[in-house]
């Protein structure tokens, strides 16, 4: 018999009624848990008023920092000239800027012509023009001369262009070859040689840079042969050949390494992504390089051979070099002032925090671009910091009203806000108040009240408001000083001491901090309260079970007991 069934030998429920006693027993626990829950509720409104505190203790430092009241606003008389920026410690005031002369870059100009010309001596017939050294390659195709069509191929030689062009005119017009300047000319026994089409494939005219001259004859407008960049150093056709396996050059200072099978434009590519502060580039129609300074101003470029002549082949080490320019200006009048930039800055003007950039670098027709800066205080900044204040300050003043206020339901009954018995709330929001509302004594200024702002009560709670915004324009355009005095004065400034009392309050070692970690003990506490309870119970529950148990033992044995003599009877009177 499974004498855990309850009631089974005596017919009691006593399950259910130990439940009940449990029940009974976890009232404590019960209202344990409703003041945990109060207790809780009360910490999470303090954390939510803590981050509302941080936030205002973050615009009151903002107001605390007197630099904020020193902002400068810089304008340049003419936007499409210059841009003005300028720090807290410029000298407020007009500055007419007069400019000279504009900084440009230095450049190291190759020598021209380093590439080699197409032919030694005027035999062109070992000249290929699909393969020649031009700057644009000669496509297939027809030109025109004098009217008779020309065909090309890309595997014909030179002279058999030549010969092609004497043949398509009949003798009239004769090609020639100049192996001293690297020229082509064409010439006409008599009359004026017109050349091209507009039915022409071919771009050979163009490529052997030849154009129609109004005469009988035209010669290609500069030397013909050029380097070829995507060449190895080896084979990219330089008049001087580059010598040597491998070499190193200095330009600036600035090593650099090259190889015979590197390209042209892989070292060009090396010199720009060096610390060499230049730009190498190469000018394809005239057939040079060139280096060119990557910042303005009248500095050199200094380059050097260290093995191999890279540089002397590219025509660099003997190059003409054209000097960078200064910045010249003056400002006010006074004496003329140099800058390696188009930038005006305090290492140059002397003007501390001033920094002027040149929107155009061309003086035009005139002798010197002028225009002026003016350095005014800026006011927005703080205007802007002190509202940020003030809707701060009304959010911590708003939500403390909604944590203590009561509230009465349409039955008439009331309820009190989660903080309502809590003094440190209401504490902070009178605090706050009165460091607000009083005249701040100490300073040496005539500003020393918020209402001197246009900043009062609203006179309903205890939010503040900005009754007057034209007062507080007015204070800041005349006084900003006094402003800055009434609220960050290192002693009795009202940011500095509402710095100092949020400080202690909800710094590591403020008030409501060492509040909160109170009320978090409580609820500890009575976490450990509940589990001693709990353990009572469950003892009180087992110990209730084991008697009544033992109840349905004994009265299953004494209903067996019953059993057997009522057995016995009926036997003895049968």
């Amino acid at each position: 018999m499974d004498l855990g069934l309850s009631g089974l030998a005596s017919g009691f429920d006593w399950k259910s009624f130990v439940e009940q006693i449990v029940q009974v027993e976890r009232v404590p626990q019960q209202r344990l848990y409703s003041e945990q829950s109060v207790l809780a509720q009360r910490n999470n409104a303090y954390s939510s008023l803590k981050t509302q505190l941080s936030t205002l203790q973050t615009r009151v430092e903002a107001l605390s920092d007197g630099d904020l009241f020193d902002q400068r606003l810089s304008t340049a008389s003419d936007t499409t000239l210059a841009s003005a920026s300028a720090t807290a410690d410029t000298p407020l005031g007009d500055y007419a800027i007069s400019v000279t002369q504009f900084a440009t870059a230095a450049s190291l100009r190759g020598t021209d012509n380093p590439g080699a010309r197409l032919s030694a001596s005027s035999d062109v017939s070992g000249v290929v023009v699909g393969t020649a050294p031009l700057a644009t390659p000669i496509t297939a195709g027809n030109f025109t001369i004098d009217g008779k069509q020309v065909a090309v191929e890309s595997t014909d030689t030179l002279q058999q262009v030549f010969d092609k062009i004497s043949t398509a005119t009949s003798g009239s017009v004769t090609a020639s070859y100049n192996s001293a300047t690297d020229q082509i000319t064409l010439s006409k026994a008599s009359g004026e040689l017109v050349l091209g089409s507009a039915t022409d494939t071919s771009n050979f005219l163009q490529a052997t840079k030849l154009w129609n001259s109004g005469g009988s004859s035209a010669t290609s407008g500069s030397a013909l042969g050029v380097v070829k960049l995507g060449s190895a150093l080896s084979e990219a056709n330089f008049g001087t050949a580059v010598s040597g396996a491998s070499g190193e050059f200095k330009i600036n200072g600035v090593s650099i390494t090259w190889a015979n099978t590197d390209t042209v434009v892989q070292v060009l590519g090396r010199i720009n992504d060096s610390e060499a502060g230049v730009t190498a580039t190469y000018d394809w129609t005239n057939d040079r390089f060139m280096l060119t300074n990557e910042t303005t101003g009248d500095v050199g470029v200094a380059v050097e051979d260290v093995t191999g002549n890279f540089l002397a082949a590219a025509g660099l080490s003997g190059g003409t070099f054209q000097r960078g320019k200064d910045l010249l200006y003056s400002i006010n009048g006074g004496a003329t002032l140099h800058s390696r930039s188009n930038s005006i800055t305090e290492a140059t003007s002397g003007i501390e925090g001033l920094s002027v950039e040149l929107l155009t670098t061309t003086l035009g027709t005139e002798p010197s671009v002028d225009f002026s800066v003016s350095v005014t205080v800026d006011t927005s900044k703080s205007k802007q910091a002190i509202k940020d204040f003030l809707t701060e300050y009304n959010k911590v003043q708003s939500m403390i009203d909604s944590y203590t206020a009561s509230s009465t339901d349409s039955k008439g009954k009331v309820t009190a806000g989660i903080l309502a018995s809590e003094s440190d709330a209401s504490s902070i929001a009178s605090s706050l108040r009165s460091t607000l509302f009083g005249q701040v004594t100490g300073l040496s200024g005539a500003l020393d009240h918020l209402a001197d702002l246009g900043i009062d009560s609203s006179g309903d709670d205890n939010s503040l408001k900005l009754e007057d915004e034209s007062v507080l324009d007015t204070a800041l355009a005349e006084n900003i000083e006094d402003v800055k005095d009434l609220f960050s004065n290192s002693t009795a400034g009202l940011a500095v001491q509402l710095s100092e009392f949020l400080d202690s309050t909800i710094g590591d070692d403020g008030s409501l901090v060492a509040h909160q970690d109170t009320i978090t003990k409580q609820i500890s506490d009575i976490d450990t309260q509940m589990a001693d309870l709990e353990r009572l119970v469950q003892a009180n529950k087992a110990r209730l079970t084991d008697s009544f148990i033992a109840m349905e033992t004994a009265q299953a044995q004494i209903n067996q007991q019953l059993t057997f003599l009522q057995k016995i009877a009926t036997t003895t009177s049968s």
